[in-house]
């Protein structure tokens, strides 16, 4: 069985745990703390270290899904799972300060796992109405990293067709970019 090993990156808030816990087969694992920085982020708690869940997608894959951290201060946890990962799943929500360039953070903070596998962005809150558009997320992607190709969803992570389809869609380009460049991944 091939396993693939997937990050849920993102800001604090931005609904990695909450889309785990959509995809996930079995009880999700979360490290959840109180939230000592509720001007970024209303909420309760905060993941602290990480989040883990499982999903098998086909009978010869399964993804193992990470969370890691949206605050700095716990990037320590960052270089431990990225070193082991294939895919990325950056989340942001669009009613952010700047959306952009939480999301533009992310993707130049794990860009060897673009090189490594593949990279997809997931806007949540784009219900909202309020933030940037969709297109606007994928052209600044375009101007500030014309040689990725990132897939850009709108998604509630909540809901687990929409966390399956963008779940699927990073493994179908993990599994063509190995197939037809093997030596990319590492």
């Amino acid at each position: 069985m091939a396993e693939h090993v997937i990050l849920f990156a993102g800001p604090m808030g931005a609904g990695k745990t909450t889309a785990i816990e959509a995809l996930s087969e079995v009880p999700v694992v979360r490290t959840e703390a109180a939230n000592t920085d509720r001007a970024t982020a209303d909420k309760e708690t905060t993941t602290v270290a990480l989040d883990y869940g499982e999903i098998t997608v086909s009978d010869t894959d399964k993804v193992r899904l990470y969370g890691i951290p949206g605050q700095r201060r716990f990037d320590f946890m960052w270089q431990i799972l990225k070193d082991r990962a294939r895919g990325l799943i950056v989340l942001v929500n669009a009613d952010a300060v700047d959306p952009i360039a939480d999301m533009l953070t992310f993707i130049d903070e794990f860009r060897v796992l673009h090189e490594r596998g593949g990279v997809v962005v997931g806007i949540t809150r784009a219900d909202l109405g309020v933030g940037p558009s969709p297109a606007a997320f994928a052209d600044a992607l375009q101007v500030a990293h014309p040689e990725m190709l990132v897939p850009v969803f709108t998604v509630d992570p909540r809901k687990t067709d929409q966390m399956t389809t963008v779940l699927l869609a990073l493994v179908a380009n993990i599994e063509m970019r190995a197939a037809l460049s093997p030596e990319v991944i590492h």
